[in-house]
């Protein structure tokens, strides 16, 4: 998948955890993602979730 789409796509998928948040910022966090190579080399949706992991467990 090429960076543009890669980007586009996890882009979205962060939005649907951060709906209020502006698009052009989630777009910058899913470039800074791209830019981390273990979480290029993942699918871009699986990159989001596995980014938003901390952010999404439940506190003990």
């Amino acid at each position: 998948m090429d960076r543009e789409t890669w980007i586009a796509v996890c882009a979205h998928r962060l939005q649907r955890q951060w709906r209020t948040v502006d698009p052009e910022q989630l777009d910058e966090v899913a470039a800074d993602l791209w830019r981390d190579e273990r979480l290029r080399e993942m699918p871009p949706e699986a990159a989001a979730v596995a980014w938003l992991g901390p952010l999404l467990q439940e506190p003990f």
